[in-house]
């Protein structure tokens, strides 16, 4: 049983087939829970969506002018007929429940009844209608947060999800939406609850198609991996293995093997084992060997370069579902790989963290300093804190695992998006350039720490500024400034300011536009000596 056990270990096909069966699964499971969620969210959305039109239509059923007057005891005939209505909708729209309230706008704590219709089976539910006047506490903090929006204006409509409820009710939903008198005030919320079970009983057999069809994809995909692996990859390999063993053994020549697969690299594989017989080949091996060295160094390095790209954001808008704030940056290495890296990531819906950096050196040793330091503090950021807590974190970081002595100069900035409140802290960086709306762009003069990576606990200093709407942030690595024409001179922060302010106008992507082919049409023909690393941020509103 051992040998047996051991033989199936050691086997190359049954391995390949059970990391090919292994990925197949991985990839089945996958797709499943992509297509449960895909399924629930888009149910949910468009359950959302048309629970606020029926609700939307149903406000002009209700006279909002008259609202308190029915508190008062006043138009009773319009009440009644009003409440008729009501309770047809509710009917027709096969909804369990449909109530208009009046919230006290004081902290939205408390709200008084004024319409109360229900049909209870639609669900099996077991409500009793409020009467008129009847009051009651807001239910929890989700419902006088959506009160709140609604009264403000903030939001045009709000559902509450109950999907999985535990007071003895069925799964349901709730859309609430203002309803404004003649003058376009909000006096009142109109509810409307509707319940779910169409979701409940179209999920089983969704999800049951996604997986029988997952299970065939799989089984159909394994069998055909089998035997192509077996006919096309094993057996070549088998019987190039063998020849290699016998000329081991034996030290003489024998047949060819030739040409023992269409496929390329197997064919290369036997052709380099003839090869190997002769001495002749073996001169050319360590030639090829050579050359297929220096090829393979540069496609790493070009590997490298492109992940060092992909690892910063590079796709712009980078958040297209927000409108506080418009933000572009890009880098120019020096060399196939760099030491600059930026990157910007919401830390939760009101706050934006923003860094960029510069890593002493250049080529492979600065971009895999680099990739660390980027990867340190972005994930640093996420668990929140001010900037100096998260550049300490990374600096004592970096010292722990430095043998290299690569320091590194950063700038990281959080922006409170509602109040443009922006705290930064500064590593040994430039300084920033701020643009106030109607001024100009002007670098200002920040506390500077010590870079990264020099010393243990170093100190960092919080800084703090409010950006208004309008205002622009403009941030860069020293390869700007100290970018060198072929006579040596430098680019400089003066030039910089002159460019930005002679763009002050444009967008952040234009706007980078502009300094680059400014910098350009300084440098010329000049060779790039350093990373060039920007990046602006314009708030919106």
């Amino acid at each position: 049983m051992k040998k047996f056990f051991k033989k199936i270990y050691s086997s190359l096909f049954i391995n390949v087939i059970a990391i090919v069966v292994g990925i197949l699964a991985i990839l089945g499971a996958t797709v499943c829970i992509i297509g449960n969620i895909s399924f629930v969210n888009a149910f949910k959305n468009e359950y959302a969506t048309v629970t606020y039109h029926m609700a939307d239509d149903t406000t002009s059923e209700v006279n909002a002018d008259h609202l308190l007057n029915y508190l008062n005891g006043e138009y009773v005939d319009e009440y009644n007929a009003t409440l008729d209505t009501l309770n047809v909708s509710c009917h027709k729209l096969n909804v369990s429940l449909i109530y208009v309230i009046v919230v006290d706008q004081s902290d939205y704590g408390r709200f008084t009844n004024i319409f109360n219709v229900v049909d209870n089976e639609v669900d099996d539910s077991t409500y009793t209608p409020w009467e008129l006047g009847y009051q009651r506490n807001t239910t929890n903090e989700e419902y006088r947060t959506a009160y709140q929006n609604l009264y403000t204006g903030t939001t045009k409509y709000e559902t509450i999800f109950r999907i999985k409820v535990t007071d003895g009710q069925h799964p349901h939903i709730t859309t609430l939406v203002p309803v404004k008198n003649s003058s376009g005030v909000v006096v009142g919320l109109l509810c409307m609850q509707r319940p779910v079970r169409e979701m409940e009983k179209a999920f089983t057999p969704y999800f049951l198609a996604i997986l029988f069809t997952v299970i065939a994809m799989v089984v159909v995909a394994v069998v055909i991996a089998i035997l192509f692996i077996r006919f096309s990859i094993i057996k070549p390999i088998n019987k190039a293995s063998k020849e290699a063993s016998r000329f081991a053994k034996e030290k003489v020549i024998s047949e060819p093997l030739g040409k023992i697969s269409r496929y390329e690299v197997l064919t290369d594989l036997s052709g380099s084992i003839d090869s190997m017989e002769t001495d002749m080949v073996n001169y050319i091996n360590n030639l090829t060997a050579i050359t297929a060295e220096k090829e393979k160094a540069q496609v790493e390095l070009s590997i490298a370069s492109q992940i060092q790209h992909d690892s910063l954001p590079a796709k712009f808008p980078a958040f297209p579902d927000r409108d506080e704030f418009d933000i572009y940056a890009s880098m120019d290495p020096a060399k196939e790989v760099g030491g600059d890296f930026y990157n910007f990531l919401l830390i939760d819906e009101d706050h934006l963290a923003i860094v960029i950096a510069d890593v002493s050196g250049k080529g492979v040793p600065a971009a895999l300093t680099m990739m660390v330091t980027n990867i340190l503090i972005a994930n640093r950021a996420k668990v929140g804190g001010k900037p100096s807590e998260i550049l300490n974190y990374v600096n004592n970081d970096l010292c722990d695992h430095n043998q290299a002595k690569m320091f590194v100069t950063a700038w990281l900035g959080i922006l409170e998006i509602s109040t443009g409140r922006l705290v930064s802290c500064n590593a040994g960086h430039e300084d920033p350039i701020i643009y106030r709306n109607g001024g100009r762009f002007a670098q200002i003069e920040e506390n500077h720490g010590l870079v990264m990576g020099a010393m243990r606990d170093a100190p960092f200093i919080n800084q703090e500024i409010v950006l208004n709407k309008g205002d622009k942030l403009f941030i860069f690595t020293d390869g700007l400034s100290e970018a060198t024409d072929g006579n040596g001179k430098q680019y400089k922060v003066e030039r910089a300011l002159r460019a930005l302010n002679a763009h002050k106008d444009e967008h952040p992507e234009e706007l980078l536009s502009s300094v680059r082919k400014d910098v350009n049409d300084f440098v010329k023909d000049a060779p790039q000596f350093d990373d060039m690393t920007m990046l602006c941020l314009e708030i919106k509103k």
